[in-house]
């Protein structure tokens, strides 16, 4: 076994990484990029080396500052994690260059499946069944229109490289072909330099099931079990579980024998999955891609194998044979994962950047993540703050574990998706094992909400009550009051700087508080228990909830509910309205700090209503800006390359002479 291992990677995989290199005694360096200098994967490192700016172009991805780092620090061997350089070709060849180890499969078997079309070829003459369609050299427009055609609609338009869900397209109509094979090729290009695509029969409503392998250099290859990832937005995987529920044992066998001869095939020697995609109603399977590298999702498999997939392949990597063979790998219970992401999931699943406030996890769940209270989630990278997996002695109770679990874990400073992670789980499709890939749109149509909770009572509270004992009387004379005889603030009325329909009344009695509306009153009593927790009761019903007044705003979350208020005294209010700088139907703002990868305006141009107008991309997401109204373009802030911050005014619209 060698003694040292450089982690190309950040985030929770990097630490993911470390916590088993530690556990066998390897020394661990990490690299980071300016923007993650005092990030958890650098802290748990034994070294670190800064590899450039924040940009993953000029850090994460740079082949050349990542073999650097490892000549610096004489490192015997490097894992690339997933995603960044765990695919590309250069990192391989410049190990193998610097007599250092790669913690991965053999560069032939990344080269091959690291391109869907030539993947789709070794699939097939390994006898692999694939999806009906076109995957040929010729990638001319006409060609690939004509054999949309000739498979029939609907399709899918896919890139030959990458994965992720970028450069891929679903098409139902055919003159929708041409603009979706160019938008592909455009998105395929700017995500892998590589604009090749194939064309699938598109299966519709399908699952998406996928077969862990591993194999090492001495010709051992070993399935463990399969993972159904049906669960995803835009081709990204939120829910993952294994084994998959609702199986065939003949299905499943097929699964796994299938997976076992591909990677026989490529002499596969290392941790890796093959990819299905699987007609939900008669279980036929088709080969969707082979990632040659371990999963985001790995940790259901290794809950229900009891194996440390990290520890594997860092022996296999050594040259070390599997000391188990295939009926020695037991499956137990049943796990389930799910992604976080910095994301508002009320609103389109928005990503949201800042810094977490406040973290805490149930210690009933397995927490992999890269974060810690006082972490910064910027622009620069994947949303995903961390992965969330239950296990259990069967389904039924994962699903029960992990949707407890969720509605525990506290987390402050910015929106997540756990909410609605937890509504998925708590669903009637997906509890009983039978959620495909539409499962989003099948459940939520229209866009998931929230469960309604008066938030902002809340938070009014925890203002009201912060610190009181502290201040002096001047300090606590903001806003408007009615005063008792004994001179102490009776009433306060506390308003949303950001929905000006909020509004209540905080009267003080010797009971506790009445909170009013302009709607209702009640009596409710309150007391700070911690730092970061209130307990409300009301009719004798008594509630923990979770509060933290930070920079002018109030963070509240509970089981139900995750907000953020900014609340101010009636009197502070009207002053902060006055400064604020509310968007307007006539201007595109940028909703998020990000990169302006297209500007599509021009000055005087006439525009309509629902016109794209600006991309952005940010956090990985590209995401379009459209008119909002119909005018003529008037002042324009930006251009193409530009790096704007939040609430940036990119665009004015001087509207038309007919709109009301």
């Amino acid at each position: 076994m060698f003694e040292s291992v450089l982690i190309a990677n950040r985030g929770e995989i990097a630490c993911r990484i470390i916590k088993t290199a530690r556990k066998m005694g390897l020394r661990t360096v990490a690299v980071y990029s300016d923007a993650d200098a005092d990030a958890l994967h650098v802290q748990m490192a034994d070294q670190a080396v800064n590899i450039g700016p924040p940009p993953a172009t000029e850090s994460y991805l740079c082949a050349d500052r990542i073999l650097e780092a490892a000549r610096q620090t004489h490192v015997n061997a490097i894992h690339p994690g997933y995603g960044f350089l765990s695919e590309q070709p250069d990192l391989v060849t410049g190990c193998a260059e610097n007599g250092v180890i790669w913690v991965g499969p053999h560069l032939d078997a990344i080269l091959s499946m690291g391109s869907k079309i030539e993947a789709k070829k070794i699939a097939q003459n390994a006898g692999v069944p694939c999806i009906p369609g076109y995957s040929d050299q010729d990638q001319s427009d006409k060609t690939l229109i004509s054999s949309a055609l000739g498979v029939g609609l609907p399709v899918m338009i896919k890139a030959s490289a990458g994965g992720g869900g970028k450069g891929m397209r679903a098409v139902f109509n055919a003159a929708e072909l041409a603009a979706a094979i160019a938008s592909a090729r455009t998105e395929a290009k700017r995500a892998f330099g590589d604009d090749r695509l194939l064309v699938e029969k598109l299966i519709q409503n399908p699952r998406h099931i996928e077969v862990q392998l591993l194999g090492d250099k001495h010709g051992n290859m070993l399935h463990l079990f399969e993972r159904d990832c049906s669960v995803q937005r835009n081709h990204q995987k939120l829910l993952e579980e294994a084994p998959a529920p609702n199986l065939r044992d003949d299905t499943r066998t097929a699964l796994h024998e299938t997976a076992v001869r591909l990677g026989r095939t490529m002499r596969y020697d290392s941790t890796g999955t093959v990819e299905f995609i699987m007609n939900a109603e008669t279980e036929t399977f088709y080969f969707l891609e082979v990632n040659t590298r371990l999963q985001v999702e790995h940790t259901v498999t290794e809950e229900i194998t009891g194996l440390d997939l990290l520890e594997q392949q860092f022996r296999v990597a050594s040259g070390e044979a599997l000391h188990f063979t295939q009926d020695q790998v037991t499956c137990t219970g049943h796990a389930i994962e799910a992604r976080l992401t910095a994301e508002d999931a009320a609103d389109n699943f928005r990503p949201e950047t800042g810094t977490i406030l406040h973290w805490a996890t149930d210690p009933n769940l397995r927490c992999d993540s890269g974060v810690q209270t006082g972490s910064v989630i910027g622009a620069n990278y994947d949303s995903m703050v961390a992965k969330l997996i239950a296990h259990g002695s069967d389904r039924d109770i994962a699903c029960r574990k992990l949707a407890k679990g969720l509605e525990q874990l506290e987390v402050a400073g910015l929106k997540t998706n756990r909410l609605f992670l937890r509504d998925a789980i708590q669903r009637d499709r997906f509890a009983t094992g039978r959620a495909t890939t539409d499962f989003l749109f099948e459940e939520w149509p229209e866009g998931w909400q929230p469960t309604q909770t008066d938030t902002f009572a809340i938070a009014a509270l925890a203002l009201h009550i912060q610190d009181r004992t502290a201040l002096s009387p001047w300090t606590s004379l903001g806003g408007f009051r009615l005063l008792q005889s004994s001179g102490h603030p009776a009433t306060t009325t506390y308003r949303d700087t950001q929905d000006t329909d909020l509004r209540l009344d905080i009267t003080e009695t010797p009971d506790g508080y009445v909170l009013s509306t302009p709607t209702a009153s009640g009596p409710v009593q309150v007391k700070r228990t911690n730092s970061t927790q209130l307990t409300i009761t009301r009719n004798g019903v008594q509630n923990t909830v979770g509060a933290l007044v930070r920079n002018g705003r109030t963070h509240v979350w509970g089981h139900d509910f995750d907000a953020i208020h900014e609340v101010l005294p009636l009197g502070d209010f009207d002053a902060a309205k006055q400064g604020t700088n509310a968007p307007s139907p006539h201007q595109i703002i940028a909703p998020m700090p990000g990169l302006i990868v297209e500007l599509r305006a021009t000055p005087n141009a006439t525009v309509t209503a629902g016109e794209t107008l600006v991309v952005m991309e940010s956090m990985k997401l590209l995401m379009e800006l459209k008119a909002a109204v119909p005018g003529t373009i008037g002042e324009i802030k930006t251009g193409a390359g530009e790096t704007v911050d939040a609430n940036a005014m990119l665009i004015q619209l001087i509207p038309s002479e007919k709109e009301d």
